[in-house]
Formats: C-alpha cells, sequence, structure tokens
C-alpha cells in the first residue's frame, strides 16, 4: 500500500481528532489505524486497510454540510450512496455531525426538550453525578455481550447509565444484546447525551428496523438470516451442513450478529454503522452473507479453517475469522451491497412469514402435554392466556403516544373489552375475537372506525374513515344473523399503491391477516403459509383487494369476502389464502351491520 507521508506534528494532529473523553487513549494500536511517517526519520510505517492514499492526493471525501443539505432536500437515496462510497478515517470528526443527524432522522415524537436525558438521569438515579459503583443492567441486555470496544471505566460506566435510562423511559424493550455494543460504539465519537439521543431515534423508528427490542424479534430476526442465507449463500451453508452433519444450522446462525459486532476489527465495524444509521438492520444482513462467503472461500484454500478443525466449533471459528478478516472495509461493504435480489420487500416478506411460524407453533410433550416455552416465550401467548384472556382485557392498560422510545409510559385508564358497544357481536364473541388476535394489538385501545349504522352505506365513506389505519378489524353481521370477518394487516389505502410499471397492485396485505366466524360456528382461519415454510404458489398470497366497486379478501379458487360498492350484498367462497370453508352456509349474503376498528395509538 501507498501511503502519504506525516511529519510528527501532523500525527499528533490526526491522532487527536477523536474527541470523546471516553475511550482509552492506547486504543489506536488496537484497532490499527494508519500510521504513516517518512521512512527518513527511520519511524516505522505501517499498513492500514482502513482507508487508502495515494502520493499527494487525499480521498475526495464528502463534507458533513453536504450530506445535511442532502437529507434537508429528502434526497436519501444521494445520502446512502455517499455513506456506501465515502471511507471517512476511522477517527474522523464528522463522525460526532453525521451520526446524531442521522439517527435523528427516525426520530418518530416529538423533539425532547434540552436536558430531558438528565432528567430522567436525575429520576432514575436520583443524582446527575456518575457513581462510582457498579451500576446494575436492566434485564434485557445480554450481560455475556456488554462489549465496551476499549472505552475506559468512565466510558463504560456512562453506557451502563445511558441504557438503564433508555430501559426506564422505554418499558416496552424486553431483550436487546445489541443495545450496548451499539451505545459502546456511539460513545466513540460523541457525548452520553448525545448517544442517548441516537438510540432513542434508533429504537423509536417506525419506517425501518434498526434494534430488536423482544426475544421474538431477535429470534425472527437471526432465523431470517439463516432463510436468506440458504438462498442467496447456498454453496457456503451446504458445506457447513456437509462437514457437520450432526450439526443443525440454527446453532450457527443464532449468533450471526455476534459475528460482525464482536468477531471483525473496529474499523469495518464503524465504517458498517456508516451505513446502518441510515438504512437499518439488513446493511447486517448483507454484511453478514458477505462473511459467510469469505468463510466459506477460506475453508477450501486455508489449512487454519479446515473441516478438522471447525466442525467441533463452526460458530466459534466463524467469530475468529472475522477478527482476522483478508479484506478492507471497502471492499467488505461493496461485496454486501452488490448482493442482487435482496430487496426490502424480499427481506420483510420472510421477516413476517417467520414471524406468523413462530407466533402459530405451541408445541407439546407427546407425555407430559405441557406447553414448551419457547426463547420467545415472552412474546408468545403462554398456556395460561386463553383462560385469563376475559381478566387480560378487564385490566388493559393502554400506554400513551406511539412505539417506544417516548417518554415514560403513562397509563391513561383502563379500557374494558366490555365496554365496546358493538352491533355485530355479543361481548363472550368479543372476548373470543381479541384472544385471537397478535398479543402486540392486544396492548391498544380498539376504537369504532366505520359502522353502517351511523355512517351509512357507501364504500367511499368506508374509505375516507378506515384507509390510512394498520390494522383494521372487519365484522360483518348479515340479515340471517351470521357473524363472520376478517383482521386485516395492512392499511386500505395500499389499494392505490403504483408498481414500477405504474400499475395498481391487485392484491396487498401480509400473512398476519386472518378469517374468522363468530356464529354459527366460531373458528379462526389464518393464512395457509403459516403452518409451513414451502413456497405454495401466488394464490396463497391474496390477502386483500379494492377500488371503487368493491372490497375482498382472501382469494385463489374463490374470494373468502366480498362486498359491493353500496355495502349492502355479499358472498363468500372456500378460497387458497386462507383455506376456508364459506363463512355463511348460503354463499350469498345481505349485510345488516358492518362494523370496522382500529387501535389507537399504533
Amino acid at each position: 500500500m501507498v501511503g502519504k507521508v506525516l511529519g510528527i506534528k501532523d500525527l499528533e494532529q490526526f491522532s487527536s481528532r477523536r474527541s470523546s473523553v471516553y475511550v482509552d487513549p492506547e486504543c489506536d494500536k488496537f484497532f490499527e489505524l494508519p500510521l504513516f511517517i517518512a521512512a527518513s526519520s527511520n519511524d516505522i510505517t505501517t499498513k492500514c486497510q482502513c482507508f487508502q492514499f495515494s502520493p499527494g492526493k487525499e480521498p475526495a471525501l464528502r463534507s458533513f454540510t453536504e450530506i445535511q443539505q442532502l437529507l434537508q432536500q429528502a434526497k436519501k437515496r444521494d445520502v446512502k450512496n455517499i455513506l456506501r462510497e465515502n471511507s471517512w478515517p476511522i477517527n474522523s470528526p464528522i463522525r460526532s455531525q453525521l451520526w446524531p443527524l442521522l439517527c435523528g432522522q427516525h426520530q418518530t415524537k416529538q423533539q425532547m426538550l434540552d436536558g430531558f436525558y438528565w432528567e430522567m438521569v436525575h429520576q432514575v438515579f436520583g443524582t446527575t453525578e456518575l457513581s462510582e459503583k457498579p451500576i446494575m443492567l436492566p434485564a434485557f441486555v445480554d450481560a455475556t455481550h456488554c462489549l465496551p470496544y476499549h472505552l475506559t471505566s468512565t466510558g463504560r460506566a456512562v453506557a451502563d447509565r445511558i441504557v438503564n435510562v433508555l430501559g426506564y423511559d422505554c418499558p416496552d424493550i424486553t431483550y436487546s444484546p445489541v443495545l450496548y455494543p451499539i451505545t459502546s460504539i456511539l460513545l466513540h465519537f460523541m457525548s452520553e447525551e448525545e448517544a442517548y439521543m441516537c438510540l432513542a431515534g434508533l429504537v423509536g423508528s417506525k419506517e425501518k428496523v434498526f434494534i430488536n427490542q423482544t426475544k421474538l424479534q431477535h429470534e425472527v430476526t437471526w432465523k431470517t438470516v439463516m432463510q436468506i442465507a440458504k438462498k442467496h449463500t447456498k454453496s457456503a451453508t451446504s458445506y457447513f451442513q456437509r462437514i457437520c452433519p450432526g450439526l443443525k444450522l440454527e446453532r450457527i446462525f443464532m449468533d450471526w450478529c455476534w459475528w460482525i459486532l464482536a468477531g471483525l476489527p473496529f474499523q469495518h465495524l464503524v465504517r458498517i454503522m456508516d451505513c446502518y444509521f441510515h438504512e437499518g438492520i439488513k446493511v447486517l444482513y448483507r454484511v453478514a452473507l458477505v462473511i459467510l462467503n469469505l468463510f466459506h472461500k477460506e475453508c477450501q484454500s486455508n489449512n487454519e479453517w479446515s473441516p478438522d478443525n471447525i466442525k467441533n466449533d463452526i460458530g466459534n471459528a466463524l467469530i475468529k475469522f472475522c477478527k482476522k478478516i483478508p479484506v478492507s472495509p471497502a471492499k467488505l461493504l461493496h461485496a454486501a451491497f452488490s448482493i442482487r435480489g435482496l430487496s426490502t420487500q424480499y427481506i420483510s416478506r420472510i421477516f413476517i412469514k417467520t414471524e406468523m411460524l413462530l407466533k402459530s407453533r405451541s408445541v407439546l410433550t407427546s407425555g407430559s402435554k405441557q406447553l414448551i416455552k419457547s426463547r420467545s416465550s415472552d412474546n408468545l401467548p403462554t398456556s395460561q392466556s386463553q383462560v385469563n384472556i376475559q381478566m387480560m382485557s378487564h385490566t388493559l392498560t393502554i400506554r400513551e403516544g406511539e412505539k417506544s422510545p417516548g417518554h415514560r409510559a403513562i397509563a391513561m385508564g383502563v379500557y374494558p373489552i366490555h365496554n365496546l358497544k358493538s352491533q355485530a357481536c355479543k361481548n363472550e364473541d368479543l372476548f373470543t375475537l381479541w384472544s385471537w388476535l397478535p398479543v402486540r394489538i392486544t396492548m391498544y385501545q380498539p376504537v369504532l372506525l366505520y359502522t353502517t349504522e351511523e355512517h351509512g352505506c357507501s364504500l367511499t365513506t368506508f374509505y375516507v374513515r378506515v384507509e390510512q389505519h394498520e390494522p383494521t378489524l372487519l365484522m360483518i353481521k348479515t340479515c340471517n344473523n351470521e357473524v363472520f370477518g376478517a383482521y386485516c394487516s395492512s392499511r386500505w389505502f395500499e389499494r392505490n399503491v403504483k408498481d414500477d410499471k405504474g400499475q395498481r397492485q391487485a392484491y396487498f396485505g401480509t400473512g398476519e391477516t386472518f378469517l374468522f366466524s363468530l356464529y354459527p360456528e366460531r373458528a379462526k382461519y389464518p393464512w395457509v403459509g403459516i403452518e409451513g415454510d414451502k413456497d405454495l404458489g401466488h394464490s396463497s398470497e391474496l390477502f386483500m383487494a379494492a377500488d371503487s366497486k368493491m372490497i375482498t379478501i382472501g382469494g385463489g379458487e374463490g374470494q373468502a369476502i366480498w362486498m359491493d360498492e353500496n355495502i349492502r350484498f355479499g358472498k363468500t367462497d372456500s378460497c387458497k389464502t386462507f383455506n376456508n370453508p364459506p363463512l355463511c352456509p348460503s354463499g350469498d349474503f345481505e349485510i345488516r351491520v358492518l362494523e370496522v376498528y382500529g387501535f389507537v395509538g399504533i
């Protein structure tokens, strides 16, 4: 590598750019920062994998002001390309401004008042002084992965305090092992308060996923990575299964995030964070796939990673490999972003399908018939949940605001389900229906958005009152007193979304959508895709469709629910999407009442 010659004075200025007071000043040696000194001065020249100089010419790097202006102009794609291509030095001062800007754009709450963080610190600890005694960490932290990245003891104490305050302010977080390492990374480039604000933006993002906050999300994520890897790194996954026939792939992928956070050199990690803070967790997915491919190639050419040496502990071998990964940060990112067919929509589809599978499985032992708790049991219905659903409904506390983070959750009072005055079904039917909803939805207050009794029988009125809400619950009572409906996972506004060719999509929605019948039969009909991960074809994914003349739910050799533009007549058939029978015996029905519910705070 060709290096630009730096004098001693230049080197001192270069090394002093790291402004954080929480970082061990000796850590630059560990991180292998560039050290280019004239050979004539009899000093040693070391190599750098972080970025490359050419004689007499500095790399053309974009400035913070340029990126800030692009974000203000909503040119997020341009920002994405700049972040991917600009290899700022690891200790560049740009990150002290850039990272707070990137994280802040995801904040969905009103901007926190000045001094909010320190007020929270005082509430939690009774003082803003940093304690000399160790602080007990929140339960959502994984104590085995509190990676400090060469923070000083003061820096670690600050990281401990930040995650404690975040846990207090965001009680929805129940399991988040990556939160502490990201906190440590942020403290390399900014103050304690700024680091907290960055985390608040990441945790509170609604458009993109950055940090998993429950055991269910954590498990769904690593299983999503595994499913993606089976398709995009087929040779690597087949190789690992071949050399370790008794090892399940799950054991390898459970630790996928630690290949990156605990394995990669810090200069690689910082460059990944540049992109991650803008694009979200999909950046980590891509990097993980590249790591698998690189490791697979090394296993075939390097005796250090021969099958005999790694077959007993591939997971640990992967992390060791990452510590001395043979490519620069720039090449790693270039390979990651060169993977084709890995769109956000594709990842979301795999994620939702995996989540539905996990939520739908209740594994019973053949002997005792006791429910086996999964790794994500904190977020799945327990064996008692069906019995206690009425009690839970009577004592449901609604949290103020949206998804965390937000100011400390404030109880808005108790909202009992039996207070709902439905014209379509009885209270006992509501309890049954409530037990079928996704668990997270039961934490929100239901609100009647539309009813034919009050708002008339018009599809136009239906759209005006309902289309921006997600999810929605439709209940139909026919003139023959049959009661049935659907939980619709997506906004009805999506009927207007157009594809790349400018055509409106015929069907939309996700596998969380389900049908139900309450009278004369009580039954739930979930998406057929949650029963297995094989490809069921297009007809199994026809969840919702709508236009100015009709509404349809479910498709494939029939429509589960179809209603006309006057919301007066409808029909119901069996369909492939939900594998349901007709929801009323005659198939055709006349609507007596249609009610549509939304959920406050989502």
